[in-house]
C-alpha cells in the first residue's frame, strides 16, 4: 500500500448487533449506521479529535454559503471523487462513476418518498421548499419512486453546486447533513440491484464491503481507489509522529483509512463478548455488569488487567434509556395515570446499584450536558405510595383491572435477548410486580423490534435514543407528532401543545429564550409520561493497547477509518 499504510494490515475486530440492510436511506439503527458510514459518505462529518465538536466538510468542498435570510445553503462538490468500482456503472470490470451534485439531490429524494419507506424522513420533514408537497404525491402514488419529479428545494445547477432552499431558518441543518440518511448513493446503483440495494452497498467511502453473513459477521476492506490517491486523508498534521493525545498515541500526518480490514462480529451473549476481547478477538468492548467487580476498581482497571495490555477509556454517553408507552394502545396510550404510576414504581436507586454504578438517573428525556436538561427530583420519581393512589385513580385499584377482575397485564418487547438485557429485564418486572401490575417480557431480533415499532404493534418498549448531533432538539424531535411510525417519534405521542413548542424552538438559534422553551417542553413530557425515564449511561470501553487513535466519540460514524491496529511488536512507541 502507499506509505502511511505500514501496519495496516493489521485488522481491526469489533462487535456489532445483526444488520438489517445497507441502505443509507434505512440507516435507523446504531449498528446500520455504523457499517454504512464505512461505505458511504456524506457533505459533512464531524472532527474525529476537536471538542466540543465541529463539524467539517467530507464530500462538500468546504462548509456552504449560506444566504443573509438563512434559508438558501450552496455547497460545492469536491472534484474526483469516484464512487466504488461496481457493474452497475458498466461491462467493464473496473467501472465507475465520478460524484456529481445531483447524487446528493437523488438521495435527498429517496429518503423522503414514501414508497422507500425510509425512518429518517424527520430530518427533512417541514424544512424543505417542496419536499413536503413531493412525499405527499408519492403517497398517493401508491408505488414507484419517481427520482425525476422536481423538488424547488433540492437543485444542482451544475456537477460541482448542490443548492438548498428552506421554508424557515433550521439552526441543524449542517448537523443533519452529516448523517449517514443523507450520504450520497448512485442511481444507476440502486437501479440495478433493484430490491437487494441494501445488500450491494457502493459508496464512495474508504471501505467496501467484502463479505456478511447476517448472523456471524460483517468484513469490510480497505477501498484501494479511496487510498491510492483519489481520497487522500491525511490525519492532523499538527506535531510530530507519534504525539501522545489524551495518553494515546496518535498517528500525525498519516494517510487514511489507517487499517485495511475492519471485521465486525454478532455477538449476542456478553459473556462470549467479553472471553472475546479478553482473548483478543475484539479491540475494544464494553464492559457488562457481570463482569464489572473483576474488571474495575475504584480508581480505574485493575492491575490484572493493565498487566494483560487493557487501557481504558471513560466518557458520559449523550443516549437516555427508556420504557416507551405506544400511544396508539388503549390502555397504556388513553392513560396518563397510569404511566405515572408505573414510573413511580421504578426504583431507580435499586436500578442504579443493579448496574454497579455504571449508569445514573434519568429525571427527564434529556441527558445533562444538553440546554434544556432539568435536573432535581422529578415528580414522578420513586414512591410506592404515590404509585398505588395513582395506579387507583388510574381505574386500576392495586392493579386490578375492572374488565378482567384480575391484575393488569402488559407486554414488554424487547431487541435484545443477551443475558445482562433479560436480567434487567427481569428487575424491572419486579418493580412494577410491587404495585400488582404485571409485565410479560417478549424478546425479539433486532429488525423483528425495529418493524413491530414502525408498524405500531407494541404496546410497551424497552429501547434507548443515542443522540445524532449535539443539540437536544435531536431527542425532542422523537415525541413531535408528524414524526410518529414509521418515523422516530416510536411512542407516537401527538400533543398539540408540545408540538406547537417545537415548531417555535426547532428555527430558533442557541439562546436563553431556547433554552428555557427546551425546558418547558422537557418538563411537559415528564408530566405527560409518553417514556419512563430510566438511565443515562457512563461509557466505559476498555481497549487493548495494540490499538492506536481510539477516542469515545458521541458521533462515531465514518470514524473508524482512524483506528490503527499494531502489532504487539509494533505496539510502545
Amino acid at each position: 500500500m502507499d506509505q502511511g499504510q505500514e501496519g495496516a494490515g493489521e485488522t481491526l475486530y469489533l462487535e456489532t448487533h445483526r444488520i438489517p440492510g445497507l441502505d443509507p436511506a434505512k440507516s435507523t439503527a446504531v449498528s446500520s449506521a455504523m457499517a454504512i458510514a464505512n461505505i458511504y459518505e456524506a457533505l459533512l462529518e464531524y472532527d474525529y479529535l476537536k471538542r466540543p465538536y465541529v463539524l467539517k466538510p467530507c464530500l462538500a468542498e468546504a462548509l456552504p454559503e449560506v444566504s443573509d435570510d438563512g434559508l438558501t445553503y450552496t455547497f460545492t462538490i469536491r472534484k474526483g471523487i469516484y464512487f466504488q468500482k461496481d457493474p452497475a456503472f458498466g461491462p467493464d470490470e473496473g467501472s465507475r462513476r465520478e460524484l456529481v451534485a445531483s447524487d446528493f439531490v437523488y438521495s435527498f429524494k429517496r429518503v423522503a418518498n414514501a414508497t422507500i419507506g425510509s425512518p429518517g424522513y424527520w430530518i427533512f420533514r417541514g424544512r424543505i421548499r417542496g419536499l413536503d408537497e413531493y412525499r405527499d404525491q408519492s403517497v398517493a402514488d401508491g408505488e414507484g419512486f419517481d427520482a425525476d419529479r422536481d423538488v424547488v428545494g433540492f437543485q444542482a445547477p451544475d456537477d460541482r453546486t448542490l443548492v438548498i432552499s428552506l421554508k424557515e431558518p433550521y439552526p441543524q441543518l449542517l448537523s443533519v447533513l452529516s448523517m449517514t440518511y443523507t450520504a450520497a448513493v448512485a442511481r444507476e446503483v440502486v437501479e440495478h440491484y433493484g430490491a437487494q440495494f441494501s445488500e450491494h452497498p457502493v459508496g464512495t467511502g474508504p471501505y467496501v464491503l467484502k463479505s456478511w453473513n447476517r448472523n456471524y459477521r460483517i468484513e469490510f476492506s480497505a477501498n484501494p481507489d479511496w487510498v491510492s490517491g483519489d481520497r487522500i486523508e491525511v490525519y492532523p498534521t499538527e506535531g510530530a509522529p507519534g504525539d501522545r493525545e489524551d495518553g494515546m498515541l496518535v498517528d500525525r500526518g498519516a494517510r487514511l483509512p489507517l487499517t485495511s480490514r475492519i471485521v465486525n462480529y454478532v455477538v449476542g451473549d456478553p459473556s462470549t463478548l467479553w472471553l472475546m476481547f479478553l482473548d483478543g478477538q475484539l479491540h475494544y468492548t464494553e464492559i457488562s455488569t457481570d463482569n464489572w467487580d473483576g474488571v474495575m476498581t475504584n480508581t480505574g482497571l485493575t492491575p490484572e488487567m493493565r498487566k494483560q495490555g487493557i487501557r481504558l477509556r471513560q466518557k458520559p454517553a449523550l443516549r437516555t434509556q427508556y420504557i416507551g408507552f405506544n400511544m396508539s394502545d388503549p390502555i397504556v396510550g388513553r392513560n396518563k395515570k397510569l404511566r405515572q404510576a408505573l414510573a413511580c414504581a421504578f426504583n431507580s436507586e435499586e436500578w442504579v446499584v443493579f448496574h454497579k454504578g455504571r449508569v445514573s438517573r434519568a429525571t427527564g428525556p434529556l441527558p445533562p450536558g444538553l440546554a434544556g436538561h432539568v435536573d432535581g427530583e422529578s415528580p414522578y420519581s420513586y414512591d410506592l405510595d404515590k404509585a398505588m393512589r395513582l395506579l387507583s385513580e388510574a381505574g386500576y385499584p392495586k392493579g386490578i383491572d375492572p374488565a378482567t377482575g384480575k391484575r393488569l397485564q402488559l407486554v414488554m418487547d424487547i431487541g435484545n435477548t443477551s443475558t445482562s438485557t433479560r436480567e434487567s429485564s427481569e428487575v424491572i418486572r419486579a418493580f412494577f410486580e410491587k404495585i400488582g401490575v404485571v409485565l410479560e417480557l417478549r424478546y425479539n431480533t433486532w429488525p423483528a423490534f425495529l418493524e413491530k415499532t414502525e408498524r405500531r404493534q407494541t404496546q410497551v418498549f424497552r429501547l434507548q435514543w443515542v443522540i445524532d448531533y449535539p443539540d437536544a432538539e435531536n431527542f425532542l424531535q422523537l415525541f413531535y407528532g408528524p414524526n410518529a411510525s414509521p418515523g422516530a417519534n416510536r411512542t407516537n405521542y401527538d400533543d398539540p401543545e408540545y408540538n406547537s413548542m417545537y415548531e417555535k424552538a426547532r428555527s430558533m438559534q442557541d439562546s436563553p429564550e431556547r433554552t428555557a422553551l427546551y425546558e418547558a417542553m422537557s418538563r411537559k413530557l415528564i408530566e405527560d409520561g409518553p417514556w419512563l425515564y430510566i438511565d443515562h449511561l457512563m461509557n466505559y470501553v476498555p481497549y487493548h493497547q495494540t490499538l492506536r487513535n481510539y477516542k469515545i466519540h458521541d458521533f462515531p460514524y465514518g470514524m473508524r477509518k482512524h483506528l490503527r491496529v499494531m502489532s504487539s511488536e509494533q505496539e510502545g512507541g
